[in-house]
């Protein structure tokens, strides 16, 4: 083993190093900073804020178990942690403020490796995106998805049975009383959504790029064995610092495709194209919107799993879990990238047994052929827009209709259930001004709710088009991440109610029916540009300042590339 990073802080005689190991001894033995041990920081994203991450303080214990077992010396460090249910306006804005805090302070302290501890939405992508920056041994522990929890005996998806129970209410199929009853069913246990949202998505990513332990993702936050492989994370960090085995050799481009295919068999969340570009960014790969689309076109949807399908998190493990599923499709995975043990992923596929198969379906019989990310373009999305076909109608995927355009998200909620808006089954509801700059931050409000007169029809889904995004859990003919945003200069800014729209997933492409001449002459909709956010101070004018577009992750463009680890001058 090469020397430790940690010993340009702690290795030598002179005043600095004094300072460095005096004011760490605080209970660590002797020989804690000879370096013969390499110090281990866990970024633990923990929090009471962020309920789907409360239990990693728990987790981190048994990760700092693994570390001493294998002669290693944990170091507990709490990292920004954004709440995709609690924090406003949405979480999104602060994945890249995450990512950069947590670089820094990899860079920064006197570490030789880190053990990434996430679970909701955004942490397990912005832990991410700081280990591939700074470049030190990394691995992911990810928290889990909670247990089922149940209503009235039937089973609850938490966040995909939101959209649905709120949608009854507004139809008139369901009490309110009984809506806010089903409440306390909802989150029966710690962990993260139990569907296949963007959480469980983010978790089968980590071990597809190969930064977790092979077999981790899907395991349920309660299950004992959640707490036994975060032990085995320890031990593992300690290893792979002696490899000297860091993220840049794990995640290269064949890894990326591996994770897209992954997604795509499972029904993953379309919030996975943001978050594979913004991490392939920082690693210097060269991922596009076509990567996704050419890898996922043909996979077929083999996890029976919400938003998509009839089964929820706790099944898929109890039916063999993440690499029983990936082994019924071993060749489309490629050997060439390694995992955080050195090893292939697919040296872990052959033997696992699909114990359900109405959970983890065959390649010959699946849930649906063709299941990946679509990516639409045309003259309404220059620059890419995205469709999730497994959450779609199947009837709606090629559509042409008259658009109803909202200038903002305030706008949609005050006249969405007005009696007297014009709208019919056909229409395509437009939403715009919640891309990245324009909201900012891009929040989850893709996903539309129907009017309330169209649901008193019985219909349950339109085709809806948004430069913002929607949640992992939620479903329908949705279009999302249409680039450029309006606020960008997109031609969504230049849409108008009645035009004509025309969707058309099978030869992915997203067009209004006017000529270049009608639409180039159009000017954007000034009630709709002043609802762009224009923030004056803090984080939120950095964002809006440097943030990229959605068609490239939506990363800030002075974040594109990695710093890696080294740190220029002393502290004193």
């Amino acid at each position: 083993m090469s020397e430790l990073r940690s010993q340009g802080w702690y290795g030598g005689n002179d005043r600095n190093s004094y300072i460095h190991r005096a004011w760490m001894r605080r209970g660590l033995p002797d020989d804690a900073f000879d370096g013969t041990k390499p110090h281990i920081a866990i970024a633990n994203t923990a929090s009471d804020l962020t309920p789907c991450n409360m239990h990693l303080n728990e987790v981190s214990e048994y990760v700092q178990k693994g570390i001493w077992e294998a002669g290693g010396i944990p170091l507990n460090l709490p990292v920004v942690s954004p709440g995709e249910t609690q924090v406003k306006p949405t979480a999104m804005l602060w994945r890249n403020m995450a990512a950069m805090a947590i670089e820094e302070m990899l860079r920064a302290n006197p570490i030789d490796g880190v053990v990434l501890l996430g679970g909701c939405d955004k942490t397990i992508p912005a832990l991410l995106m700081a280990a591939a920056s700074v470049d030190i041994p990394a691995i992911v522990v990810p928290g889990g998805p909670m247990l089922t929890g149940t209503f009235k005996g039937q089973p609850l998806g938490c966040g995909t049975d939101v959209w649905r129970l709120s949608e009854e209410v507004r139809s008139g199929e369901l009490s309110n009383q009984e809506f806010i009853k089903s409440q306390s069913s909802m989150i029966r246990s710690k962990g993260h959504c139990n569907t296949m949202g963007t959480a469980s998505t983010m978790a089968v990513i980590a071990e597809t790029l190969g930064m977790t332990i092979p077999g981790f993702a899907g395991t349920p936050a309660a299950d004992a064995r959640l707490l036994s492989l975060s032990h085995e994370t320890g031990r593992q960090i300690v290893e792979m610092i002696a490899a000297d085995r860091r993220p840049s050799q794990i995640m290269i481009r064949e890894s990326f495709i591996n994770a897209i295919t992954a997604v795509a068999a499972v029904g993953g969340s379309s919030n996975s194209v943001v978050h594979l570009l913004a991490i392939a960014g920082r690693l210097g790969i060269d991922l596009t919107l076509e990567d996704f689309d050419r890898t996922g076109r043909d996979v077929p949807l083999l996890a029976n799993l919400a938003p998509s399908g009839e089964f929820l998190m706790e099944d898929l493990f109890r039916a063999g879990g993440l690499l029983a599923l990936l082994a019924q499709i071993p060749e489309r995975f490629s050997s060439l990238p390694i995992t955080v043990t050195g090893r292939p992923l697919t040296d872990y596929l052959p033997g696992n047994e699909v114990f359900d198969k109405k959970v983890i379906m065959s390649p010959a019989d699946p849930l649906m052929q063709n299941a990946g990310i679509a990516v639409l373009r045309g003259n309404l999305a220059p620059n890419g827009a995205i469709i999730k076909p497994s959450a779609a109608t199947p009837e709606l995927l090629t559509h042409r209709g008259p658009a109803l355009v909202f200038e903002s998200i305030e706008d949609l909620h005050a006249r969405i259930d007005d009696p007297d808006l014009e709208v019919t089954q056909d229409t395509v509801l437009i939403l715009r001004g919640c891309g990245p700059k324009g909201y900012p931050g891009m929040p989850e409000v893709g996903n539309m709710p129907l009017p309330k007169k169209i649901l008193e029809q019985g219909v349950r889904d339109m085709v809806r088009i948004s430069d913002g995004r929607m949640s992992g859990t939620a479903y329908g003919t949705i279009v999302l991440h249409v680039s450029p945003e309006a606020a960008a200069g997109g031609p969504l800014a230049l849409v108008q109610t009645g035009d004509i729209i025309v969707l058309d997933v099978p030869n992915r492409s997203l067009n209004i029916e006017i000529s270049e001449a009608e639409l180039s002459a159009r000017k954007p909709s000034a009630v709709s540009a002043a609802a762009y956010a224009t923030p004056v101070r803090g984080w939120a004018k950095i964002y809006v300042d440097h943030v990229q577009g959605a068609d490239t992750g939506a990363d800030l463009d002075f974040l594109i590339g990695a710093s890696g680890d080294k740190v220029s001058r002393e502290s004193h």
